[in-house]
């Protein structure tokens, strides 16, 4: 695992395996990175539930295969968290390896009859997030290995 403060103020940068385990480690230092950098405690709160929600999502879809510990990853499979914030504002953005295709994936997000098929036993997720913030957009990586998601909300300091 590979944590480090980027060379731009108010931004942390994860590059974790793709396990469960690790997304907890990386959700509870994003927490902990936004508390220090002074952001209030209850929008810390959607923050990190956000934040989870996209590395649990890279380990179940993007490449981990829902791996609980390090141990059970059978290759190593990767995700980067990328957490951006300042003054009444804040980006989380989670990149895996998982391939997949980021237009189904938008019909995830933004449903074509304005609401997820209730009928489905997944999918429900990413509307749900994009409820809780301003925007949510889901790329190909730069590498085409897998997809890049970008989570961003505005709140008032």
């Amino acid at each position: 695992m590979d944590i480090r403060r980027t060379d731009r103020p108010q931004e942390l940068e994860l590059d974790l395996p793709a396990a469960h385990s690790a997304g907890r480690m990386g959700r509870q230092l994003a927490r902990d990175f936004a508390l220090s950098e002074g952001i209030p405690a209850p929008e810390v709160e959607t923050l990190e539930f956000v934040t989870g929600e996209l590395l649990d999502n890279a380990v179940d879809h993007g490449g981990g295969d829902a791996a609980r510990e390090v141990a059970d990853l059978k290759r190593d499979v990767r995700m980067r968290l990328l957490l951006q914030l300042g003054e009444g504002r804040w980006q989380v953005t989670v990149c895996d390896q998982g391939g997949g295709d980021a237009q189904a994936v938008r019909a995830l997000v933004d449903p074509p009859d304005g609401f997820p098929d209730l009928e489905d036993e997944r999918g429900r997720g990413f509307f749900l997030l994009k409820g809780m913030v301003d925007a949510l957009e889901v790329g190909p990586t730069d590498t085409g290995d897998g997809l890049v998601f970008s989570a961003r909300r505005r709140y008032d300091p």
